[in-house]
């Protein structure tokens, strides 16, 4: 059939995460609540660090930039999914589905640079102390962030480059509550096999190996500390092994979705939420809040802001 006979499709349904209304209700809540809290966390800690001179060194900008990365990508999916759940009306665009699935790639392509560098300025500070001040310098530190978001974008484009030239014509129904890749690419009226192993091989490349890298990071780290300092393992430990579990709620629906894209499982829409309303709230918990000079920076925004109301 020739493709002028097709009617081209102009928005896509999401069929959401449950038909069951009480479900409805509860995720509607639990959402509400959760995006409320990653609003505050994150931007919590942007403000902190940006204004706390104290706090103007390598790891914490590039912590500030991971909570404000985390912070965009629950503004790019979460709102939408509540307004969804509230009013019943679960549908986008065709373009606005394109711009989501850019922009999802280029933070989350951003982010997984970003803990590479996160874990590369542990590794300097413990490994390498003496030379930290000369291998994390600021330029150092704007080439990371600069080149993390360069990342994003080049991947971004590159994952789209596969997927603008394909036509939908019919199927508009993503089940899911945001515009997934994989199941995008599904609903085109062409054969799509061999595009969503290329797309789908990027990514879990990229996913995999980032991870992998992530772990055997902190492991070289942790083996370090332990050959200079047996004490000092057991801290280390307990520091890590609350970054691994992050990385493995972030990388974990990245890995299940690209590396078996083809499991169309009720759980895999399921794990997306770890990565877009989980690790928002654990980020700032883990990698700031715990922080000693983090707490000592907030108890001090927390004074100056009363001497400032008391003022007359």
């Amino acid at each position: 059939m020739n493709k002028t006979n097709y009617s081209a499709v102009s928005e896509f349904v999401f069929l959401g995460l449950s038909t069951s209304r009480p479900m409805q209700h509860f995720l509607l809540s639990c959402s509400t609540i959760f995006y409320i809290v990653i609003i505050l966390g994150n931007v919590l800690v942007v403000f902190i660090v940006t204004f706390d001179l104290h706090l103007h060194s390598p790891m914490y900008i590039l912590l500030a930039n991971l909570s404000f990365i985390d912070l965009c990508l629950s503004t790019l999916t979460v709102p939408k999914m509540i307004y969804d759940l509230y009013s019943g009306q679960k549908s986008i665009s065709f373009q606005g589905c394109v711009i989501q699935i850019f922009i999802l790639h280029v933070l989350g392509g951003s982010e997984m640079v970003l803990l590479i560098a996160m874990a590369f300025d542990r590794y300097v500070a413990i490994c390498k102390p003496l030379h930290y001040l000369t291998i994390m310098s600021p330029r150092m530190c704007i080439w990371l962030l600069v080149g993390a978001w360069i990342i994003g974008v080049i991947h971004s484009v590159a994952q789209l480059a596969f997927v603008v030239h394909l036509y939908f014509c019919g199927p508009n129904e993503i089940d899911s509550f945001y515009c997934d890749l994989p199941r995008f690419i599904k609903l085109a009226c062409t054969d799509t096999h061999t595009l969503e192993f290329i797309v789908t091989a990027n990514s879990g490349f990229i996913s995999m190996g980032t991870f992998f890298l992530l772990i055997f990071s902190y492991i070289f780290i942790l083996v370090t500390v332990w050959k200079h300092s047996s004490g000092g393992l057991s801290k280390a430990l307990f520091t890590f092994s609350a970054h691994i579990t992050v990385v493995v709620l972030f990388f974990g629906p990245c890995i299940f979705g690209y590396v078996w894209p083809y499991l169309s499982v009720p759980v895999d829409k399921f794990l997306s939420i770890f990565d877009f309303m989980i690790t928002p709230i654990l980020n700032p918990a883990i990698y700031t809040l715990r922080n000693k000079n983090m707490k000592v920076a907030m108890r001090r925004l927390s004074s100056q802001l009363q001497k400032s109301s008391q003022l007359p």
